[in-house]
Protein backbone atom coordinates (compact mmCIF):
# COMPACT_ATOMS: atom_id res chain seq x y z
CA UNK A 1 0.00 0.00 0.00
CA UNK A 2 1.69 2.98 -1.29
CA UNK A 3 0.03 6.40 1.30
CA UNK A 4 1.43 9.49 1.20
CA UNK A 5 2.66 12.34 4.00
CA UNK A 6 -0.08 14.85 2.06
CA UNK A 7 -2.53 14.86 -0.31
CA UNK A 8 -1.82 15.06 -4.08
CA UNK A 9 2.24 14.22 -3.49
CA UNK A 10 1.89 11.84 -6.14
CA UNK A 11 -0.13 8.58 -5.10
CA UNK A 12 -2.04 7.62 -7.77
CA UNK A 13 0.70 7.93 -10.76
CA UNK A 14 3.10 6.18 -8.49
CA UNK A 15 0.56 3.50 -7.93
CA UNK A 16 -0.24 4.06 -12.24
CA UNK A 17 3.38 3.60 -13.32
CA UNK A 18 4.01 0.72 -10.75
CA UNK A 19 1.30 -1.28 -11.89
CA UNK A 20 3.19 -1.02 -15.44
CA UNK A 21 6.10 -1.73 -13.86
CA UNK A 22 5.06 -5.01 -12.46
CA UNK A 23 2.65 -6.06 -15.44
CA UNK A 24 6.00 -5.43 -17.82
CA UNK A 25 7.67 -8.24 -15.15
CA UNK A 26 4.74 -11.10 -16.68
CA UNK A 27 2.60 -10.48 -13.00
CA UNK A 28 -0.66 -9.87 -12.86
CA UNK A 29 -2.14 -6.82 -11.04
CA UNK A 30 -4.25 -4.85 -9.99
CA UNK A 31 -5.18 -1.58 -8.39
CA UNK A 32 -7.12 -0.65 -5.48
CA UNK A 33 -8.34 2.41 -3.18
CA UNK A 34 -10.52 1.99 -0.83
CA UNK A 35 -11.64 5.15 -0.73
CA UNK A 36 -11.45 8.39 -2.82
CA UNK A 37 -13.01 11.68 -2.75
CA UNK A 38 -13.29 12.80 -6.41
CA UNK A 39 -15.72 14.58 -8.94
CA UNK A 40 -13.44 13.15 -11.68
CA UNK A 41 -15.19 9.44 -12.03
CA UNK A 42 -15.38 7.11 -14.76
CA UNK A 43 -18.23 4.49 -15.79
CA UNK A 44 -16.85 0.64 -15.31
CA UNK A 45 -17.57 -2.43 -16.83
CA UNK A 46 -20.01 -3.48 -14.31
CA UNK A 47 -21.95 -0.36 -14.50
CA UNK A 48 -21.10 1.41 -11.15
CA UNK A 49 -18.77 4.47 -10.94
CA UNK A 50 -15.52 4.95 -9.44
CA UNK A 51 -12.48 7.36 -9.04
CA UNK A 52 -11.08 8.14 -12.54
CA UNK A 53 -7.22 7.38 -10.97
CA UNK A 54 -8.14 3.95 -10.75
CA UNK A 55 -9.50 3.97 -14.16
CA UNK A 56 -5.70 5.28 -15.51
CA UNK A 57 -4.64 2.96 -12.86
CA UNK A 58 -6.67 -0.19 -14.06
CA UNK A 59 -5.47 1.14 -17.66
CA UNK A 60 -1.90 0.68 -16.80
CA UNK A 61 -2.90 -2.92 -15.79
CA UNK A 62 -4.55 -3.83 -19.11
CA UNK A 63 -7.72 -4.33 -17.40
CA UNK A 64 -11.05 -2.81 -17.37
CA UNK A 65 -11.91 -0.55 -14.19
CA UNK A 66 -14.21 -2.35 -12.03
CA UNK A 67 -16.42 -1.12 -9.20
CA UNK A 68 -14.21 -3.23 -6.52
CA UNK A 69 -10.92 -1.21 -7.24
CA UNK A 70 -12.60 2.03 -5.50
CA UNK A 71 -15.27 0.61 -3.15
CA UNK A 72 -15.97 4.32 -1.61
CA UNK A 73 -16.04 7.17 -3.78
CA UNK A 74 -16.80 10.46 -2.05
CA UNK A 75 -18.27 13.02 -4.38
CA UNK A 76 -18.44 16.59 -3.06
CA UNK A 77 -21.99 18.46 -3.84
CA UNK A 78 -20.65 21.18 -1.22
CA UNK A 79 -18.10 22.34 1.05
CA UNK A 80 -19.61 20.04 3.70
CA UNK A 81 -21.39 17.20 2.11
CA UNK A 82 -21.09 14.82 -0.42
CA UNK A 83 -22.78 12.37 -2.55
CA UNK A 84 -21.74 8.33 -1.25
CA UNK A 85 -20.89 5.91 -3.64
CA UNK A 86 -20.54 2.64 -2.18
CA UNK A 87 -18.92 -0.62 -4.74
CA UNK A 88 -20.10 1.61 -7.54
CA UNK A 89 -24.27 2.69 -6.53
CA UNK A 90 -25.44 6.03 -5.07
CA UNK A 91 -25.26 5.57 -1.27
CA UNK A 92 -26.54 8.50 0.35
CA UNK A 93 -25.44 12.75 0.42
CA UNK A 94 -24.28 13.11 3.54
CA UNK A 95 -22.68 15.33 5.61
CA UNK A 96 -19.33 15.10 6.77
CA UNK A 97 -20.28 14.42 10.39
CA UNK A 98 -23.00 12.01 9.54
CA UNK A 99 -20.56 10.14 6.83
CA UNK A 100 -17.93 9.70 9.93
CA UNK A 101 -20.51 8.07 11.27
CA UNK A 102 -21.58 6.01 8.81
CA UNK A 103 -17.63 5.24 7.67
CA UNK A 104 -17.43 2.22 10.15
CA UNK A 105 -20.21 0.41 8.35
CA UNK A 106 -18.57 0.42 4.95
CA UNK A 107 -15.43 -1.42 6.60
CA UNK A 108 -16.96 -4.52 5.21
CA UNK A 109 -17.41 -3.98 1.55
CA UNK A 110 -14.43 -2.68 1.29
CA UNK A 111 -12.80 -5.30 2.80
CA UNK A 112 -14.85 -7.80 0.56
CA UNK A 113 -13.60 -5.77 -2.77
CA UNK A 114 -9.80 -6.22 -2.14
CA UNK A 115 -10.91 -9.62 -1.46
CA UNK A 116 -11.83 -10.22 -5.23
CA UNK A 117 -9.40 -8.50 -6.69
CA UNK A 118 -6.79 -10.19 -4.68
CA UNK A 119 -8.26 -13.70 -5.83
CA UNK A 120 -7.53 -12.44 -9.58
CA UNK A 121 -4.29 -11.22 -9.10
CA UNK A 122 -0.72 -11.77 -8.27
CA UNK A 123 -0.58 -8.34 -6.59
CA UNK A 124 -2.57 -5.86 -5.65
CA UNK A 125 -1.04 -2.36 -5.26
CA UNK A 126 -3.40 -0.64 -2.83
CA UNK A 127 -3.20 3.32 -2.49
CA UNK A 128 -4.12 5.52 0.41
CA UNK A 129 -6.09 8.72 0.75
CA UNK A 130 -4.69 12.28 2.51
CA UNK A 131 -2.54 11.07 5.08
CA UNK A 132 -2.04 8.47 7.86
CA UNK A 133 -0.81 11.79 9.97
CA UNK A 134 -4.14 13.41 10.55
CA UNK A 135 -4.14 11.24 13.00
CA UNK A 136 -7.22 13.06 14.43
CA UNK A 137 -9.52 11.27 12.11
CA UNK A 138 -7.86 7.32 12.58
CA UNK A 139 -11.03 6.43 14.28
CA UNK A 140 -12.72 4.36 11.61
CA UNK A 141 -10.37 5.13 8.95
CA UNK A 142 -11.40 3.12 6.10
CA UNK A 143 -8.66 4.88 3.94
CA UNK A 144 -5.03 4.52 5.05
CA UNK A 145 -3.81 2.89 8.80
CA UNK A 146 -7.32 1.58 9.56
CA UNK A 147 -7.27 -0.19 6.07
CA UNK A 148 -3.94 -1.61 6.33
CA UNK A 149 -4.08 -2.87 9.60
CA UNK A 150 -8.12 -4.67 8.72
CA UNK A 151 -6.19 -5.86 5.68
CA UNK A 152 -2.63 -6.74 7.08
CA UNK A 153 -1.22 -4.78 4.43
CA UNK A 154 2.30 -3.48 4.75
CA UNK A 155 3.07 0.18 4.04
CA UNK A 156 5.08 2.66 1.69
CA UNK A 157 4.63 6.24 2.37
CA UNK A 158 5.56 8.89 -0.15
CA UNK A 159 6.77 12.46 0.27
CA UNK A 160 6.86 15.26 -2.19
CA UNK A 161 9.88 16.92 -2.21
CA UNK A 162 9.09 19.64 -4.54
CA UNK A 163 6.68 21.03 -1.99
CA UNK A 164 9.85 21.41 0.27
CA UNK A 165 10.15 19.79 3.93
CA UNK A 166 10.19 16.77 2.69
CA UNK A 167 12.23 15.37 5.77
CA UNK A 168 9.68 16.65 7.82
CA UNK A 169 6.98 15.34 6.06
CA UNK A 170 8.17 11.50 6.58
CA UNK A 171 9.83 11.73 9.38
CA UNK A 172 6.92 13.98 11.38
CA UNK A 173 4.17 11.09 9.67
CA UNK A 174 6.52 8.93 12.16
CA UNK A 175 6.44 10.95 15.10
CA UNK A 176 2.65 11.46 15.35
CA UNK A 177 1.58 7.60 14.00
CA UNK A 178 1.00 5.24 16.72
CA UNK A 179 3.55 2.51 17.36
CA UNK A 180 1.40 -0.15 16.03
CA UNK A 181 0.66 1.98 12.74
CA UNK A 182 4.25 3.21 12.48
CA UNK A 183 5.61 -0.26 12.76
CA UNK A 184 3.21 -1.14 9.39
CA UNK A 185 5.70 1.15 7.13
CA UNK A 186 8.25 -1.00 5.47
CA UNK A 187 9.67 2.14 3.53
CA UNK A 188 9.51 5.30 2.41
CA UNK A 189 9.82 7.17 -1.41
CA UNK A 190 10.91 10.06 -2.10
CA UNK A 191 8.95 11.64 -5.20
CA UNK A 192 9.39 14.76 -7.71
CA UNK A 193 13.19 15.69 -7.19
CA UNK A 194 14.12 18.00 -9.93
CA UNK A 195 17.99 18.15 -10.69
CA UNK A 196 21.13 16.02 -9.67
CA UNK A 197 19.30 13.49 -7.07
CA UNK A 198 22.83 12.89 -5.35
CA UNK A 199 22.25 15.88 -3.54
CA UNK A 200 19.91 14.85 -1.76
CA UNK A 201 21.84 12.17 -0.84
CA UNK A 202 22.16 13.33 3.09
CA UNK A 203 19.06 14.20 3.18
CA UNK A 204 17.83 10.14 2.32
CA UNK A 205 20.14 9.12 5.06
CA UNK A 206 18.69 11.26 7.47
CA UNK A 207 15.40 10.44 6.87
CA UNK A 208 16.11 6.55 7.00
CA UNK A 209 17.99 7.29 10.24
CA UNK A 210 15.43 9.19 12.00
CA UNK A 211 12.27 6.68 10.64
CA UNK A 212 14.22 3.57 10.70
CA UNK A 213 12.59 2.72 7.54
CA UNK A 214 14.32 1.37 4.45
CA UNK A 215 14.51 3.60 1.73
CA UNK A 216 13.36 2.27 -2.24
CA UNK A 217 14.64 5.09 -4.03
CA UNK A 218 14.35 9.25 -5.13
CA UNK A 219 12.02 9.69 -8.28
CA UNK A 220 12.88 12.28 -10.55
CA UNK A 221 10.06 15.02 -11.66
CA UNK A 222 8.31 13.57 -14.55
CA UNK A 223 6.65 16.02 -16.27
CA UNK A 224 4.81 13.95 -18.80
CA UNK A 225 2.69 13.08 -16.51
CA UNK A 226 0.70 16.23 -17.17
CA UNK A 227 -0.72 13.99 -20.15
CA UNK A 228 -2.00 11.92 -18.24
CA UNK A 229 -5.67 12.08 -16.84
CA UNK A 230 -5.75 14.63 -14.04
CA UNK A 231 -7.92 13.40 -10.83
CA UNK A 232 -7.65 16.59 -8.97
CA UNK A 233 -9.42 19.99 -10.31
CA UNK A 234 -6.18 22.05 -8.84
CA UNK A 235 -3.65 20.42 -11.39
CA UNK A 236 -6.16 21.34 -14.35
CA UNK A 237 -3.68 24.04 -16.14
CA UNK A 238 -3.74 25.72 -19.38
CA UNK A 239 -1.75 22.60 -22.08
CA UNK A 240 -0.88 23.61 -25.44
CA UNK A 241 0.70 26.02 -28.31
CA UNK A 242 -1.31 25.59 -30.75
CA UNK A 243 -3.20 28.26 -33.32
CA UNK A 244 -7.00 26.93 -32.24
CA UNK A 245 -7.53 28.52 -28.74
CA UNK A 246 -10.45 26.18 -26.42
CA UNK A 247 -11.17 27.76 -23.10
CA UNK A 248 -12.74 25.68 -20.78
CA UNK A 249 -14.83 27.09 -17.68
CA UNK A 250 -13.21 26.12 -14.57
CA UNK A 251 -16.45 25.63 -12.55
CA UNK A 252 -16.50 25.37 -8.85
CA UNK A 253 -17.53 21.78 -8.71
CA UNK A 254 -16.56 20.91 -11.91
CA UNK A 255 -17.03 17.31 -12.86
CA UNK A 256 -15.57 14.20 -15.17
CA UNK A 257 -13.21 17.30 -16.78
CA UNK A 258 -10.95 14.36 -17.95
CA UNK A 259 -13.35 14.90 -20.99
CA UNK A 260 -10.65 17.45 -21.96
CA UNK A 261 -7.58 15.50 -21.35
CA UNK A 262 -7.61 14.11 -25.71
CA UNK A 263 -7.92 17.96 -26.57
CA UNK A 264 -5.17 19.14 -24.37
CA UNK A 265 -2.72 16.88 -26.10
CA UNK A 266 -4.12 17.08 -29.75
CA UNK A 267 -1.40 18.92 -31.90
CA UNK A 268 -2.53 22.43 -33.22
CA UNK A 269 -4.73 23.35 -30.06
CA UNK A 270 -4.50 25.63 -26.91
CA UNK A 271 -6.16 24.53 -23.99
CA UNK A 272 -7.16 26.93 -21.48
CA UNK A 273 -9.00 26.89 -18.15
CA UNK A 274 -10.84 30.09 -16.99
CA UNK A 275 -10.42 30.21 -13.69
CA UNK A 276 -12.74 32.40 -11.11
CA UNK A 277 -12.06 36.38 -11.75
CA UNK A 278 -10.64 35.48 -15.11
CA UNK A 279 -12.41 37.04 -18.32
CA UNK A 280 -12.98 34.51 -21.37
CA UNK A 281 -10.60 34.33 -24.36
CA UNK A 282 -11.88 36.85 -26.92
CA UNK A 283 -9.96 35.03 -29.31
CA UNK A 284 -11.29 31.64 -28.28
CA UNK A 285 -12.68 29.37 -30.84
CA UNK A 286 -15.17 27.54 -28.86
CA UNK A 287 -15.92 27.51 -24.84
CA UNK A 288 -16.55 24.72 -23.36
CA UNK A 289 -19.50 24.68 -20.06
CA UNK A 290 -18.18 21.59 -18.71
CA UNK A 291 -20.04 19.24 -16.23
CA UNK A 292 -20.49 20.06 -12.76
CA UNK A 293 -21.49 18.05 -9.45
CA UNK A 294 -23.94 20.91 -8.31
CA UNK A 295 -25.30 22.33 -11.53
CA UNK A 296 -27.50 25.24 -10.34
CA UNK A 297 -25.06 26.07 -7.91
CA UNK A 298 -22.44 26.54 -10.98
CA UNK A 299 -25.01 27.97 -12.81
CA UNK A 300 -24.81 31.08 -10.31
CA UNK A 301 -21.35 30.85 -9.99
CA UNK A 302 -20.57 31.47 -13.45
CA UNK A 303 -23.06 34.79 -13.57
CA UNK A 304 -20.85 35.53 -10.53
CA UNK A 305 -17.47 35.59 -12.14
CA UNK A 306 -19.21 37.53 -15.33
CA UNK A 307 -18.78 34.86 -17.58
CA UNK A 308 -22.62 35.24 -19.11
CA UNK A 309 -21.46 38.26 -19.88
CA UNK A 310 -18.18 36.66 -21.47
CA UNK A 311 -20.31 34.05 -23.18
CA UNK A 312 -22.90 36.59 -24.39
CA UNK A 313 -19.84 38.49 -26.63
CA UNK A 314 -18.15 34.96 -27.31
CA UNK A 315 -21.23 34.01 -28.72
CA UNK A 316 -22.40 37.63 -30.96
CA UNK A 317 -18.70 37.41 -32.15
CA UNK A 318 -19.57 33.89 -33.64
CA UNK A 319 -17.65 32.00 -31.70
CA UNK A 320 -19.06 28.54 -30.67
CA UNK A 321 -20.25 26.77 -27.57
CA UNK A 322 -20.06 23.34 -26.42
CA UNK A 323 -21.68 22.11 -22.94
CA UNK A 324 -20.97 18.80 -21.52
CA UNK A 325 -23.50 16.82 -19.10
CA UNK A 326 -24.30 19.81 -16.44
CA UNK A 327 -22.86 22.24 -18.76
CA UNK A 328 -25.61 21.75 -21.66
CA UNK A 329 -28.21 21.64 -18.84
CA UNK A 330 -26.75 25.42 -18.08
CA UNK A 331 -26.99 26.40 -22.00
CA UNK A 332 -30.57 25.74 -21.84
CA UNK A 333 -33.87 27.88 -20.54
CA UNK A 334 -33.88 26.48 -17.43
CA UNK A 335 -33.16 24.39 -14.63
CA UNK A 336 -35.66 22.70 -12.46
CA UNK A 337 -35.16 20.95 -9.45
CA UNK A 338 -38.24 20.42 -7.70
CA UNK A 339 -37.28 17.86 -4.80
CA UNK A 340 -34.04 19.24 -3.65
CA UNK A 341 -31.99 16.83 -5.19
CA UNK A 342 -28.55 18.52 -5.81
CA UNK A 343 -30.12 21.01 -2.73
CA UNK A 344 -32.86 23.85 -1.89
CA UNK A 345 -35.62 22.78 -4.11
CA UNK A 346 -36.36 25.28 -6.50
CA UNK A 347 -35.50 26.48 -10.90
CA UNK A 348 -33.06 28.40 -11.84
CA UNK A 349 -32.91 30.51 -15.49
CA UNK A 350 -30.45 28.61 -17.87
CA UNK A 351 -28.21 30.79 -19.91
CA UNK A 352 -30.85 30.60 -22.87
CA UNK A 353 -28.20 29.34 -25.77
CA UNK A 354 -30.41 25.96 -26.29
CA UNK A 355 -34.47 25.68 -26.66
CA UNK A 356 -34.29 22.90 -24.11
CA UNK A 357 -35.45 23.22 -20.27
CA UNK A 358 -33.88 20.41 -17.63
CA UNK A 359 -35.64 18.64 -14.87
CA UNK A 360 -33.14 17.38 -11.92
CA UNK A 361 -34.34 13.76 -11.06
CA UNK A 362 -32.87 11.32 -8.01
CA UNK A 363 -32.51 8.05 -10.91
CA UNK A 364 -29.08 8.46 -12.04
CA UNK A 365 -28.15 7.82 -15.75
CA UNK A 366 -24.79 5.40 -15.13
CA UNK A 367 -23.94 3.73 -18.33
CA UNK A 368 -21.22 3.15 -21.32
CA UNK A 369 -22.43 4.55 -24.60
CA UNK A 370 -21.89 3.82 -28.46
CA UNK A 371 -22.88 6.70 -30.44
CA UNK A 372 -23.46 8.23 -33.76
CA UNK A 373 -22.39 11.65 -33.90
CA UNK A 374 -25.05 13.59 -36.34
CA UNK A 375 -23.21 16.30 -37.78
CA UNK A 376 -19.81 14.08 -39.44
CA UNK A 377 -21.78 10.20 -38.63
CA UNK A 378 -19.06 9.38 -36.90
CA UNK A 379 -18.97 7.05 -34.27
CA UNK A 380 -18.74 8.43 -30.24
CA UNK A 381 -17.34 5.92 -27.86
CA UNK A 382 -18.55 8.13 -23.95
CA UNK A 383 -20.35 7.36 -20.80
CA UNK A 384 -23.36 9.34 -19.15
CA UNK A 385 -23.13 9.95 -15.96
CA UNK A 386 -25.94 12.64 -14.57
CA UNK A 387 -29.09 12.99 -12.83
CA UNK A 388 -32.19 15.28 -14.99
CA UNK A 389 -34.19 14.75 -17.77
CA UNK A 390 -33.57 17.65 -20.81
CA UNK A 391 -36.11 18.00 -23.48
CA UNK A 392 -37.14 20.74 -25.44
CA UNK A 393 -37.63 21.92 -29.74
CA UNK A 394 -34.05 21.79 -30.29
CA UNK A 395 -33.49 17.96 -29.11
CA UNK A 396 -35.07 17.50 -32.53
CA UNK A 397 -31.57 18.28 -33.73
CA UNK A 398 -29.41 15.94 -31.68
CA UNK A 399 -26.03 16.11 -30.81
CA UNK A 400 -25.54 12.14 -31.19
CA UNK A 401 -27.97 9.05 -31.76
CA UNK A 402 -27.62 6.43 -29.58
CA UNK A 403 -29.32 3.82 -31.89
CA UNK A 404 -32.45 5.19 -32.89
CA UNK A 405 -32.51 7.37 -29.62
CA UNK A 406 -31.90 11.03 -29.99
CA UNK A 407 -28.97 12.74 -27.54
CA UNK A 408 -28.35 16.32 -27.10
CA UNK A 409 -29.25 19.37 -28.94
CA UNK A 410 -27.98 21.81 -31.29
CA UNK A 411 -28.99 25.38 -31.95
CA UNK A 412 -30.27 25.79 -35.35
CA UNK A 413 -27.29 27.50 -36.83
CA UNK A 414 -25.05 24.43 -35.22
CA UNK A 415 -22.85 26.96 -33.21
CA UNK A 416 -23.79 25.59 -30.09
CA UNK A 417 -24.03 22.08 -28.97
CA UNK A 418 -24.67 20.01 -25.90
CA UNK A 419 -24.40 16.64 -24.87
CA UNK A 420 -24.43 14.18 -21.80
CA UNK A 421 -21.88 12.16 -23.34
CA UNK A 422 -18.72 12.11 -21.39
CA UNK A 423 -15.48 11.03 -22.68
CA UNK A 424 -16.50 11.87 -26.23
CA UNK A 425 -13.17 13.23 -27.24
CA UNK A 426 -11.27 10.18 -26.61
CA UNK A 427 -12.80 8.50 -30.38
CA UNK A 428 -10.12 9.77 -32.55
CA UNK A 429 -12.16 10.04 -35.73
CA UNK A 430 -14.55 11.86 -34.40
CA UNK A 431 -12.58 14.35 -32.29
CA UNK A 432 -10.17 14.97 -35.46
CA UNK A 433 -13.56 16.12 -37.76
CA UNK A 434 -14.72 18.14 -34.84
CA UNK A 435 -11.44 20.38 -34.54
CA UNK A 436 -11.42 20.09 -38.28
CA UNK A 437 -14.24 22.48 -38.06
CA UNK A 438 -11.71 25.00 -36.42
CA UNK A 439 -8.86 24.46 -38.77
CA UNK A 440 -6.78 21.88 -36.46
CA UNK A 441 -5.68 19.21 -38.76
CA UNK A 442 -3.43 16.01 -36.84
CA UNK A 443 -5.63 13.49 -37.99
CA UNK A 444 -2.58 10.62 -37.16
CA UNK A 445 -3.13 11.49 -33.67
CA UNK A 446 -3.94 8.55 -31.48
CA UNK A 447 -5.34 9.95 -28.10
CA UNK A 448 -4.90 5.89 -26.49
CA UNK A 449 -1.81 4.84 -27.93
CA UNK A 450 -0.42 8.56 -26.84
CA UNK A 451 -1.75 7.59 -23.13
CA UNK A 452 -0.23 3.69 -23.25
CA UNK A 453 3.59 5.47 -24.43
CA UNK A 454 3.45 7.70 -21.29
CA UNK A 455 2.64 5.05 -19.07
CA UNK A 456 5.13 3.16 -19.93
CA UNK A 457 7.64 5.47 -19.67
CA UNK A 458 6.67 6.41 -16.32
CA UNK A 459 7.47 2.56 -15.91
CA UNK A 460 10.66 2.62 -16.95
CA UNK A 461 11.60 5.97 -14.79
CA UNK A 462 10.47 3.95 -11.76
CA UNK A 463 12.15 0.95 -12.81
CA UNK A 464 15.25 3.17 -13.66
CA UNK A 465 14.84 5.27 -10.08
CA UNK A 466 13.83 2.83 -7.26
CA UNK A 467 14.20 -0.38 -6.34
CA UNK A 468 11.15 -2.21 -7.87
CA UNK A 469 12.54 -5.64 -6.32
CA UNK A 470 12.59 -4.50 -2.71
CA UNK A 471 8.97 -3.02 -3.25
CA UNK A 472 7.51 -6.33 -5.02
CA UNK A 473 9.06 -8.12 -1.65
CA UNK A 474 6.64 -6.36 0.60
CA UNK A 475 3.74 -8.21 -1.08
CA UNK A 476 2.35 -10.99 0.63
Amino acid sequence: MLQGTGSNVGKSLLVAGLCRAAVRRGLTVRPFKPQNMSNNAAVTVDGGEIGRAQALQALACGVEPHTDMNPVLLKPESDIGAQVIVQGKRRATLKARDYARLKPELMRPVLESFARLKAQADLVIVEGAGSPAEVNLRRGDIANMGFAAAADVPVVLIGDIDRGGVIAQLVGTKAVLDPEDAARIKGFIVNRFRGDPSLFDDGYQMIAERTGWQGFGVLPWFARAALLPAEDALDLQPFGDGESRIACLALSRIANFDDLDPLKMHPGVRLDMVRPGQPIPGDAAVVIVPGSKSTRADLAFLRAQGWDIDLRAHHRRGGRLLGICGGFQMLGRSIADPHGVEGEAGATEGLGYLDVETVLTSDKRLTRVDAIHVPSGLQVAGYEIHLGLTDGPDCLRPFARIGDVPEGARSGDGRVEGTYLHGLFTSDAFRAAWLHALGVSADDFRYGNEVDAVLDELAIQINRHLDVTELLKLSR
